[in-house]
C-alpha cells in the first residue's frame, strides 16, 4: 500500500510538471471506462437484436475481423473454445466500474453457461481463462458461494493435466503427437492463477503445489539466455527431460511472439503474488524488461518482435493489453523508481490504446482494434478480439486504484 502512494506521488508531481511545460493531458482512467461502458451496453444491444430481442446466452462474443461490423460468437458449451471466459469477464469489470445492477445480471446469465466445465474432464489447460476470468471475477464481487465451489472443482480438473514425471501442465492433449512429446505452452502461466487462489481457499495444497512446479520448469526451459520465451517447450512423455522450445503461433521457433511475452509477464507476477518467492520477482523483471526494451514508441508491439515486415507488420493490441495490466500489479513489488518505471509504461500503453488509432468507438462494438490471433494461421489478423477488451478493462481499473493509492490485492501483503 505504501509503496503504490510512493509511486502516485512521483507521478502526480511529474504530471503537474509536464502539464505546465504544455504537454497533453494525461489518460483519464474513468473516461475510458465509461467508454468501455458504453461499448459494453452497445454489444448487449446488438445481441439482443441479433436474435429477436431475446440474447442467447449460450453465444460469446470472439471476434470482430477487420472490415467487420458485429461480433462473432462462439457457442458457450463447446469445451475447445478457449475465450469463452471473457465476456462474461468483461462484464464483472464493467460492473465493477460502474455498479450497474443491469450489468450484473447479463454478468450472472453469461457467467453461469461455463458451469459444466467444472462437471466434466479437461479438454486441455484453458480452464483458467475460461473459469477464473468470469466465476473468478464473480466471486470477488459478489461472494457467491456457489461460485467458489465451481472455481474449486474446475482447479481439481485442470490439476489433471498435471505430468509429475515432466512437472508441468500438460497444454494441449490432443497434440501430444503433433510436437512429438508432453507439449506447455507459455498460455499456461495464466492458469496458475486458479490453482493458486484454490489452494488458499478450500482446495488442496497439491494445487499450489503443481503451480509451483509448473512455473519453476517453465522458468528453467521455456526461455533463451536473453530472457526472450518459446511459445511452446516440448519434453519427453516417459522421462520428462526437455527435448526443444519452438513455436506455433509466433514467427519461427527463435523469434519473440508479442503475446507470448505478455502471458510471461503476467504470469510470473501472479505467481509473486501468491508465493513471494523472489526467483519469480528477479525473473519477471528481466523478462519484462526485454519486452519494454524493444516496443515500437507508442508501446503497442508488433505481433512478432523479429518480424521483418516491421513496420508495416500488424500490431497487436491484446499484448499491450495484457502487459500494462501485469505491469500495474508488478509496480508495487519492486523498489518504487522501478515501479514508477513500470507505471508510467503501462500508462503510455493504455494512452495509446485509447486513442482513435485503436480504439473500435463506432467502427464497431468490441473496445480495441489491431489485435493479432494466430497470424500463422491466418487467424483473427488485425481484428477485434475479446481477451484484448478484457485485459484491457481490467487494466484501466488497475491504473485506476492505482492512482487512488490503493494497493491491488491486499490480502496478499502478508504471505511469506
Amino acid at each position: 500500500m505504501t509503496q503504490l502512494k510512493n509511486i502516485f506521488t512521483a507521478w502526480a508531481a511529474g504530471a503537474l510538471l509536464l502539464a505546465c511545460e504544455g504537454t497533453p493531458e494525461r489518460l483519464d482512467a474513468s473516461h475510458e471506462l465509461a467508454y468501455c461502458h458504453t461499448q459494453v451496453c452497445r454489444s448487449l444491444d446488438e445481441l439482443r437484436q441479433a436474435e429477436g430481442g431475446q440474447i442467447d446466452y449460450n453465444m460469446m462474443p470472439r471476434n470482430v475481423l477487420k472490415g467487420e461490423k458485429q461480433w462473432n460468437c462462439r457457442r458457450a458449451d463447446s469445451p475447445e473454445e478457449w475465450c469463452n471466459g471473457f465476456w462474461p469477464g468483461i462484464l464483472w469489470c464493467d460492473y465493477e466500474a460502474t455498479g450497474d445492477e443491469a450489468i450484473r445480471q447479463e454478468a450472472e446469465r453469461f457467467t453461469q453457461q461455463l458451469e459444466y466445465l467444472s462437471r466434466r474432464p479437461a479438454f486441455d489447460h484453458d480452464l483458467g481463462f475460461l473459469i477464473y476470468c468470469s466465476y473468478g471475477n464473480g466471486l470477488r464481487l459478489t461472494g457467491r458461494e456457489d461460485y467458489r465451489q465451481v472455481i474449486l472443482a474446475t482447479a481439481d480438473t485442470l490439476a489433471t493435466l498435471y505430468r509429475p514425471q515432466v512437472g508441468t501442465i500438460l497444454s494441449w492433449p490432443r497434440n501430444v503427437s503433433v510436437f512429438g512429446g508432453h507439449n506447455t505452452i507459455m498460455d499456461n502461466m495464466i492458469n496458475l492463477e486458479m490453482l493458486m487462489w484454490a489452494s488458499r481457499n478450500g482446495g488442496s495444497r497439491q494445487l499450489a503445489e503443481i503451480a509451483i512446479s509448473h512455473a519453476d520448469k517453465t522458468m528453467k526451459y521455456h526461455f533463451r539466455p536473453d530472457f526472450t520465451s518459446y511459445h511452446v517447450a516440448v519434453y519427453d512423455t516417459l522421462t520428462g527431460d526437455f527435448l526443444r522450445g519452438c513455436t506455433h503461433q509466433g514467427l519461427a521457433d527463435h523469434t519473440m511472439w508479442a503475446r507470448g511475452q505478455a502471458w510471461a509477464i503476467y504470469g510470473f507476477t501472479t505467481m509473486y503474488r501468491f508465493t513471494r518467492f523472489e526467483r519469480y520477482l528477479e525473473f519477471v523483471q528481466q523478462v519484462a524488461d526485454v519486452y519494454l526494451q524493444r516496443l515500437p514508441d507508442d508501446g503497442v508491439p508488433y505481433w512478432d518482435f523479429d518480424d521483418p515486415q516491421i513496420p508495416t507488420a500488424p500490431r497487436d493490441a491484446s499484448a499491450a493489453a495484457v502487459v500494462a495490466s501485469a505491469l500495474l500489479e508488478l509496480a508495487d513489488y519492486v523498489p518504487a523508481n522501478k515501479g514508477q518505471q513500470y507505471v508510467e509504461a503501462a500508462r503510455k500503453m493504455l494512452t495509446s490504446l485509447s486513442s482513435k488509432a485503436y480504439q473500435s468507438r463506432k467502427a464497431n462494438p468490441s473496445f480495441l482494434l489491431h489485435s493479432t490471433g494466430h497470424l500463422p494461421a491466418g487467424s483473427e489478423i488485425d481484428a477485434s478480439i475479446v481477451y484484448a477488451d478484457y485485459y484491457y478493462i481490467e487494466a484501466l481499473l488497475r491504473l485506476q486504484r492505482v492512482e487512488r493509492g490503493e494497493a491491488l490485492y491486499p490480502e496478499y501483503d502478508e504471505v511469506k
